[in-house]
């Protein structure tokens, strides 16, 4: 099912402990929460893992949240996600977007609580909503940047 109209995304929230999935619909416009992926102690197997879900989406592409501090320099944490990110685009093959992802882990708290869970839920889910907001984020600045399709490009 691949075709050149695919604009599917999987987005990555990475934690030392948790990686937060999220994937976007076909037409590229909208995020919605996939899993959340326990990390093993092998770095392999958590790569194969996100390398069969890419696969199983259909995916065009990767965003992964990217951690910088709320100076903007780059975190230590920062740094493996970008180390991750770029295994990850060679065993896929597929294009790797780092994504600023700073208090969206907040901002999924905040969702979170509104909507009523309870906060010993929030660690289930928290990643998969923060992977939603990296993700939508990402497909919003996009949309912008998109030409009209009727319109043909010099």
């Amino acid at each position: 099912m691949h075709s050149d109209a695919c604009l599917r995304y999987l987005a990555l929230d990475i934690g030392a402990r948790r990686i937060g999935v999220a994937v976007s619909d076909e037409l590229g416009l909208t995020a919605q929460p996939v899993l959340t992926l326990d990390r093993r102690t092998n770095r392999r197997e958590d790569l194969r893992s996100l390398a069969r879900l890419c696969r199983r989406f259909g995916v065009a592409g990767i965003v992964v949240g990217n951690p910088l501090q709320l100076s903007g320099q780059v975190s230590p944490q920062a740094l493996k996600c970008q180390a991750f990110a770029q295994e990850l685009g060679e065993l896929t093959g597929l294009p790797v977007h780092l994504w600023d992802e700073r208090l969206t882990s907040h901002e999924a708290h905040q969702i979170l609580y509104q909507a009523g869970h309870a906060r010993q839920q929030h660690r289930r889910l928290v990643d998969q909503v923060a992977a939603t907001l990296i993700l939508q984020s990402f497909l919003d600045s996009r949309s912008q940047w998109t030409e009209p399709r009727d319109r043909p490009v010099s």
